[in-house]
This record gives structure tokens, sequence and C-alpha cells, in this order.
């Protein structure tokens, strides 16, 4: 539905411009904004890259196995019955990571991997347990230490301070997890 809607305010646009006489308005604006898209892009894939070889030197150094001993006794009170499953809790512990250190891209496989493994132990196949459900939640409003993207982002758009974002995203992200934890216990009584 949303690309329906992006199409006709973009033919609506296009079609405006020319009615209006401002065709070649519309056709440069076009040509600058792919040419700074395609800039932007190529910013924030060195920026990325550079994110993802950070966090790769956390995991070989032993930042993200002590965040995961950290996290663990936590995880065993929220995740009552997938606590006990080691297949479930190493991925999983490692897409929370990711996410806290705002790696996004890099958390996605380890949230798959946490995915399939609380599956293969459902009892009710096809549908999500309730482990399941907290854990798309905590995926989804993960407290971000450090919100790497979108720093990354605010870099590449020649922001004087990009960093000046890590607090109010501490705060924003972890009274989101902390709700999204409350829901889901409340829904959880009554599904």
């Amino acid at each position: 539905m949303i690309n329906y809607i992006w199409f006709f305010i973009i033919i609506i646009g296009i079609v405006f411009g020319i009615i209006t006489g401002r065709g070649e308005i519309v056709s440069k604006a076009i040509v600058n904004s792919t040419g700074s898209t395609v800039e932007l892009i190529i910013q924030l894939l060195g920026l990325m890259c550079l994110w993802c070889g950070v966090m790769k030197i956390a995991e070989k150094s032993g930042l993200t196995y002590k965040i995961s001993k950290f996290l663990k006794p936590l995880l065993k009170i929220l995740f009552k019955e997938s606590s006990k499953n080691p297949s479930v809790m190493e991925p999983m512990i490692m897409n929370l990571t990711s996410n806290m250190m705002g790696l996004s891209n890099a958390a996605t496989p380890f949230g798959i991997k946490t995915m399939d493994a609380m599956e293969k132990v459902n009892t009710n196949k096809g549908t999500a347990t309730n482990d399941m459900a907290r854990f798309l939640v905590l995926n989804a409003a993960c407290i971000q230490f450090v919100p790497t993207s979108v720093i990354s982002i605010r870099a590449a758009c020649g922001s004087n301070n990009p960093g000046i974002i890590i607090i109010p995203a501490i705060i924003t992200t972890g009274v989101a997890a902390i709700m999204g934890m409350i829901y889901c216990s409340i829904l959880e009584r009554y599904f």
C-alpha cells in the first residue's frame, strides 16, 4: 500500500510541476537528489564498515562476552522457557549485544538464528510462543548504548556533533524496552 502512496505523491508532484511551468526545476531537483543520495550511501557504507569492524574487534577482544555475562541473568528472568536451552540463548545474546551497539545489520542473522532455535523447541509449531513474542519486542525496542547507525547518518550529513544523541537514545530506547516488557507481561496473562 505504501508503494502506491509514494508513487502517487511522486506522480502528482511531477505533473503539478509540469502544469505550473516548473518542469525544469522538477527535473533539476530529481537529478540533484539522486546525486546526493549516491554520495550519502557511499559515506554510510564506509561508516557501517567501520562500525562492523569495531563490533568484530569487540567480539574478538571479549567485550561482547562480558556483556553477555551481564545479560544472562536478566534474560533468564525474561525468557523462562528459552533460557533453559543454550542453542536459543547464544544467538539471542549476540543479537541483543549487537543491537545494544547499534549494529542492527549485524544483529539480524543472530535474530533469525534465535527464532529458528525457538521454533525447533516450540511444541505448537507455527504459533508464536510467549518467549518468541517477547524476543521480537525486545529485538525491536532494544536499549542502544551506542546508536552507531544514527551517528553514522548524522556524520554523513555533516553534523557538527553526531554523537550528541547518545544520552537521549539510551533514555528513549531504555524506556521503550522496559515498556515493551511490561506490555508483554500484561498481554501474556490475557492471551
